[in-house]
């Protein structure tokens, strides 16, 4: 009896001492573990740390580029655009610090800005091209003829364009005063386009707007717009499609104006116009425009250059 006995605290005491051998050695290994999770976590925050740093210091080098770029602008266009007339046109999404930027250089450059047309989201609205269509027959102006794309965006270049551009050949209005007038009323009233009061036609257009096109039917709108500049250029002497950081892209209006040989043979593109050097590639373009030549400027992969060839004024 007592040898079983015996026997059974002999088992216990094994069991008992493979029991404590595992916590101890679990303890063990998850101190180890937890030192290690500890260490990469250390060594993580460090890297993130660094690489917030080289971010702000790149950010930084970037600001103080850009207000380099913007000091000497003016200096870089003078003269540029003197005796050429020039409107502003905007889609909906551009920022208005970097249209009243732009206006500036322009006139910097010595371009007459005539005006600004700031264009509204239904322009480009895919779900509205029959009532744009409706629309644009009812206020085109007598003696101005339509294009035959049905799409919506040379629609809209089709009338707007004459409302704000002079006849490249004779120089003169395309539209009578009161006409013209009537159709800018009108395209207001269905939130198409707002021009600024006293708007005059002009030589040249610039149209300025965002990055990449984000929501529903991005890629119409995108393309909306591109076509509507290649329309606004081909109802004056020439016109230069300017975006932001992203308009190059497959869903920006610059990206679908260059990869079409139709638009891009004879519109110019900008893909960074929110910087200092974006800016005056427009400028230069917008004067290439004038000497009827055509070029795509930027920072994408996509453009010929930084800017064009510096041109001397005439």
């Amino acid at each position: 009896m007592i040898t079983l006995r015996y026997h059974i605290i002999s088992i216990a005491a094994i069991f008992l001492a493979l029991a404590v051998g595992v916590v101890l050695g679990t303890s063990s290994v998850s101190e180890g573990l937890l030192a290690a999770v500890s260490g990469e976590k250390q060594d993580l925050r460090a890297q993130v740390d660094e690489l917030g740093a080289e971010r702000a210091q790149l950010k930084a080098q970037a600001d103080a580029a850009d207000r380099f770029d913007t000091t000497i602008a003016p200096m870089a266009v003078r003269g540029q655009l003197s005796g050429r007339s020039v409107v502003v046109i905007s889609s909906a999404d551009t920022d208005d610090g970097h249209r009243a930027a732009m206006t500036k250089l322009l006139r910097d450059s010595g371009a007459d800005v005539t005006g600004e047309v700031r264009l509204g989201e239904a322009l480009t609205d895919p779900d509205r091209t029959d009532q744009l269509r409706e629309v644009v027959t009812q206020l085109l102006p007598a003696g101005v003829q339509l294009p035959t794309a049905a799409d919506p965006g040379t629609l809209a270049g089709g009338l707007i364009g004459p409302l704000t551009l002079v006849n490249p050949q004779t120089g003169q209005p395309q539209a009578a005063d009161d006409a013209r007038a009537a159709a800018l009323s009108g395209l207001a009233g269905g939130g198409y386009a707002t021009a600024s009061e006293g708007l005059r036609p002009a030589q040249l257009a610039v149209v300025l707007t965002g990055g990449r096109v984000e929501g529903d039917n991005a890629a119409d709108r995108a393309t909306a717009l591109a076509r509507f500049a290649t329309q606004i250029d081909r109802s004056g002497l020439g016109a230069v499609l300017a975006g932001t950081t992203g308009s190059a892209d497959g869903r920006g209006a610059v990206g679908v104006a260059r990869v079409d040989p139709a638009m891009a043979s004879s519109l110019s593109t900008v893909d960074n116009a929110e910087t200092g050097a974006g800016r005056v590639a427009v400028v230069m373009a917008t004067r290439e425009q004038a000497d009827r030549q055509a070029g795509h400027y930027g920072v994408a992969s996509s453009a010929q250059g930084p800017v064009p060839g510096t041109r001397g004024a005439s």
